[in-house]
Formats: structure tokens, C-alpha cells, sequence
């Protein structure tokens, strides 16, 4: 098992719809490919976790670095896991931004950072920390 959580920026705000679309696309080819995950998204920048088999996530990465939805993609922290964080979901997802956003209680000093790679590369045991806190919400 591999995991990995990388940052990037949208070129272009996501709007609720296009988020829906991305994670339409993005469950059905974690699905397919063997893959789980957990996706963030704040102020028009994603934080993502992904898991699997190393070549799979790897072929994954590629393909999302490929990607001209987004730039300045940073991976914050990547190896090999005993077991799956995420394996109920083939992409779990929270809108940290979005009006009424069901917030894992105190995070929220956490969540006043944005999810940039200047804020982020400093403190990866803590971007895991925060998916994390999103997946027990579920």
C-alpha cells in the first residue's frame, strides 16, 4: 500500500457544479483503477490524499499533474502506509469554503491557513491530521 497527499492550485475557481463533475470523473476512475482518497478544496485550491498500489497512485499522480485544470502541484508527503486511511471511499470530498461547511471541531485555527504548499509543505504529519478529521465526520 502507497500513499501520497499533494497541493495545487485551480487555474479557475471550481464552481459547486464543476466540483460535482471533478468528483463524478474521479470516483468512477478510483473505482476502476483499485484507488481511495480524500479531496479538500478552499479558496480555489485542492488538497489531496490518494492510496493504493504505488504504481497505480504513481500513474494517478501523473495524470493529475497532466491535468490544465490546476498548477503548481506540490506533493507534501508520499510512502508506503500499512493499511488504507480512506478505503471506504473511492474520493471522499469536503468544500472547506463553502457556506455552512461541516467543519471537524477545532480545526478551525487549521483551516484559517490556505491549502498552498508554502502553508502546507511545512507540516505534513498535520495536512494527514486534517484529512483525517474530515474522514470521521463521515
Amino acid at each position: 500500500m502507497f500513499s501520497l497527499v499533494y497541493v495545487s492550485a485551480a487555474v479557475t475557481w471550481f464552481s459547486p457544479t464543476e466540483l460535482r463533475r471533478l468528483l463524478v470523473e474521479a470516483r468512477a476512475r478510483n473505482t476502476r483503477e483499485g484507488l481511495t482518497g480524500m479531496l479538500l478544496y478552499k479558496d480555489g485550491n485542492f488538497m489531496q490524499a490518494l492510496e493504493g498500489p504505488e504504481a497505480r497512485v504513481r500513474a494517478m499522480i501523473a495524470r493529475i499533474a497532466a491535468d490544465r485544470r490546476h498548477q503548481g502541484m506540490v506533493t507534501i508527503c508520499s510512502g508506503p502506509a500499512s493499511e488504507r486511511q480512506f478505503g471506504d471511499w473511492s474520493m471522499g470530498f469536503a468544500d472547506l469554503g463553502a457556506p455552512g461547511a461541516d467543519l471537524p471541531e477545532g480545526c478551525n485555527r487549521f483551516l484559517d491557513m490556505p491549502l498552498t504548499a508554502a502553508a502546507m509543505a511545512p507540516a505534513p504529519q498535520t495536512c494527514r491530521a486534517l484529512l483525517q478529521a474530515f474522514r470521521e465526520l463521515a
